[in-house]
């Protein structure tokens, strides 16, 4: 994605609608840890990152929505009263299915002209596709004069995704976009919503590098794994009738049911419950300022990723052992849903110059191509362009 300020693209909005524009952002994000444990009710600890989906937006007179993306130059027209039921596996149905959850829930929307552009990686786990939904959803409301509490719009988003694009996701990407919080990662209750900011320490900074790599199984692999922790739930949920999700067991629990359970389910359920406690402890740390405790959990949780849930891939793999050898670095672990995109890592910060010039050169050397790497800071949520 490409983007550059909002002047740049007011012009450009002018010279394609004639009109306007009002100009919305929303982050992606990046999540320290908390690996597929939103969509089992769990607990997860991600940040907005200063990487934005924007949308220029101006009324019509009309039920049109006209939607030009500048990631794939390419303009899509689309009436509200009679939008796509099904999706085409393409950019448009993020706008598609926002807008037909946001009718879908009462609201009443106007036809709209919108110009969209972003700099979130794709393809790399930082949620672009979560950027994309929360800022046309901010911007189709304001410009249609609706209000909306941030966590329906987040809910709603979400439901987009799971119901008309077909990833079934949990509630931490578009969460952490409506909510994010500058300076600060957010502890997310993803069963009640209910959440704290944790302040980032200023002597560690958040280094994302890219494996540019995106594994063709990833999509059906995360819906395999959702199915999976289901098949758990649906075992232990017969000896404990309590149990509603893999937030509710422990591990006592599995010991418990250690050989009762097939083992590919045991460990599935092992990660989720072992990533839910890391999750608390690590907000324990940060609150505490104990770094070298927040990247021993981190690097606990890849270990977990990579051999109970099975969603590494050697290019990450590499990327975090690369990452542990150098000084200065506190913790590394992949991020997102796994099979490529980036590891987090949390490194000193007079050291990331440094941290970011020798593990370029070391995966560049054993892989043979480069990755990309951003030094990031925690953001704020959506809101107005005129806001950054």
């Amino acid at each position: 994605m490409t983007q550059d300020n909002g002047t740049h693209l007011t012009r450009r909005f002018v010279e394609r609608f004639g009109q306007t524009p009002r100009l919305y952002r929303a982050p992606g994000r990046v999540n320290l840890i908390g690996e597929h444990t939103d969509y089992n009710d769990g607990f997860v600890m991600p940040a907005a990152i200063g990487f934005h989906a924007r949308v220029g937006i101006a009324a019509r007179r009309d039920r049109k929505l006209i939607v030009h993306s500048r990631d794939f130059e390419e303009t899509v027209e689309l009436d509200l009263d009679h939008l796509p039921d099904s999706r085409s596996g393409r950019w448009p149905d993020y706008v598609v299915g926002i807008a037909t959850m946001l009718t879908g829930a009462g609201h009443r929307l106007s036809g709209a002209n919108l110009l969209l552009e972003g700099d979130v990686p794709q393809g790399a786990g930082l949620s672009s596709s979560a950027s994309v939904e929360v800022a046309v959803g901010y911007a189709l409301l304001a410009v249609s004069n609706e209000t909306i509490h941030r966590d329906e719009l987040a809910l709603l988003c979400q439901r987009a995704e799971n119901e008309f694009v077909g990833a079934r996701c949990g509630i931490m990407d578009q969460f952490v976009s409506c909510h994010g919080k500058s300076g600060c990662a957010l502890l997310l209750d993803c069963r009640s919503l209910a959440f704290r900011p944790v302040r980032l320490p200023e002597d560690g900074r958040i280094v994302l590098c890219n494996t540019m790599v995106k594994h063709s199984v990833a999509g059906g692999e995360y819906n395999k794994r959702r199915a999976e922790c289901e098949q758990g739930v649906a075992f232990l949920s017969k000896r404990w009738p309590a149990v509603r999700a893999l937030r509710d067991v422990s591990a006592a629990d599995l010991d418990a049911c250690e050989h009762e359970l097939p083992g590919t389910i045991l460990r599935r359920c092992r990660h989720v419950v072992s990533e839910n406690a890391r999750v608390l402890r690590a907000a324990a740390a940060l609150d505490r300022g104990d770094l070298e405790a927040l990247g021993t959990l981190m690097k606990e949780s890849h270990k977990s990723l990579r051999d109970d849930f099975e969603v590494s891939c050697p290019e990450l793999d590499l990327m975090v052992e690369l990452s542990e050898q150098i000084k200065g670095t506190y913790g590394a672990r992949m991020t997102g849903g796994g099979f490529g995109g980036c590891t987090v890592n949390l490194v000193q910060t007079g050291r990331v110059a440094y941290f970011k010039q020798t593990v370029r050169e070391a995966y560049q050397r054993s892989m043979g191509h480069r990755p990309e790497i951003y030094d990031c800071t925690a953001a704020d949520g959506a809101g107005d362009v005129e806001d950054d």
